[in-house]
């Protein structure tokens, strides 16, 4: 069977980050997307001449219009009648300066959700300054318990302001409007910021804060690397294991695999003794390699597992049995996830190169071949 999104039609106005991201996924649950790229090509943090390694690219078409133009806003309009969703990245009031912000576009289309993908949000005393994912997890509380006690706080990457609090947001945004929709036929837009998202990932550990069991200083706590259970361990050859024996009964068993049992240790919650303990379990991992502890504890209820990377991941045998990555095109990617009982769910195509499908798309959403002749000539369109 087709995927769960299939059939449905989205413009994804060029972007960076979480746009991208939220539209790939979508892709891959089966939706059609089509990416309006500029005239004259940019934005990629990649070199436009190696889309194939973009894949937060892949899955859609692109069609080239020039925004600036009245005939390229009349030929995004005419699309965005036809279309279910349109998801742009922009500051607040960039598209309504375009000719193209919500109100008009749910003019032309009553049933159209439309998705407004920023950090700030479209208001607030930051709505109109620039930012990137590190400003927004430091705004929205998370950055600051990220980190070694003692230590400045560490930048997860871009995993949880640009694609977990943002990109997954906008994507759940946009599927809940389209829910909406069946029953009441309106379309809607969907404000959603990154420091919004980011706040709601959170939300657990404001809990145990506010609770008292989450103490404010990072490195301290249980999750954060404060707990010898819980956390990476060098082994003998310079790799890193990973450790996270939180409940009692996989803790004896990581004390077993140690060969720790029967000494005289602290009770596992003593936050006392959780920084001599660490020490302990430093001295006992290092005394063997990544691969002889994975001997010793992979497949066991420690919690356990490999710090693998990037280039390894792919290659670990519960990764290639799930087909976690899958080959494409050449390259190696993340294959679309989540997986469903019925639905097939697969990547689409490889990115597309800017404007590489314009005349194909004009001529499904119902532009006549002299139409997109005389939106040539007027360079509106390429």
């Amino acid at each position: 069977m087709a995927g769960p999104l299939s059939g449905v039609k989205i413009l994804e106005i060029q972007g960076i980050g979480p746009g991208p991201f939220a539209t790939m996924m979508l892709s891959d649950m089966g939706a059609e997307v089509v990416r309006i790229d500029r005239v004259q090509p940019g934005g990629s943090p990649l070199p436009t001449d190696v889309p194939a390694f973009d894949f937060l690219a892949r899955g859609r078409r692109s069609a080239a219009l020039d925004l600036k133009q009245p005939d390229g806003v009349e030929t995004l309009l005419r699309l965005v009648e036809k279309a279910d969703v349109l998801l742009e990245g922009f500051r607040p009031g960039v598209m309504e300066r375009l000719g193209l912000g919500p109100d008009v576009c749910l003019e032309r289309n009553p049933g159209l959700v439309y998705a407004r993908m920023t950090g700030w949000g479209q208001d607030g005393p930051l709505a109109h300054v620039a930012g990137h994912d590190i400003n927004y997890i430091a705004l929205a509380g998370a950055l600051a318990h990220i980190g070694r006690a003692g230590e400045p706080p560490l930048a997860p990457l871009n995993l949880v302001g640009d694609f977990g609090g943002g990109g997954m947001l906008v994507a759940y945004g946009i599927v809940c409007a389209l829910v909406e929709r069946a029953t009441s036929g309106q379309g809607q837009v969907v404000d959603a910021a990154m420091v919004d998202g980011v706040a709601a990932l959170m939300s657990i550990i404001h809990g145990a804060h506010q609770f008292g069991w989450w103490h404010e200083e990072r490195g301290t706590n249980m999750l954060d690397g404060g707990a010898h259970f819980y956390e990476v361990y060098e082994t003998k050859d310079g790799k890193y294991v990973s450790i996270g024996s939180i409940e009692s009964q996989f803790y004896a068993e990581l004390i077993e695999k140690t060969g720790l049992g029967g000494t005289d240790l602290p009770e596992q919650m003593d936050r006392t003794q959780w920084s001599a303990m660490k020490e302990r379990l430093r001295e006992v991992f290092v005394q063997k390699t990544r691969d002889e502890w994975c001997e010793i504890m992979e497949g066991s209820d420690v919690c356990f597992a490999p710090v693998l990377s990037m280039r390894e991941a792919p290659l670990h045998p519960h990764n290639r049995a799930r087909g976690t990555f899958v080959e494409k095109d050449g390259t190696c990617q993340a294959a679309p996830a989540p997986r469903f009982s019925r639905s097939t769910c697969e990547i689409q195509g490889p990115p597309p190169r800017a404007g590489e499908h314009t005349d194909e798309v004009l001529s499904e959403y119902g532009f006549s071949g002299a139409e997109v002749a005389q939106l040539r000539d007027a360079k509106a369109v390429s």
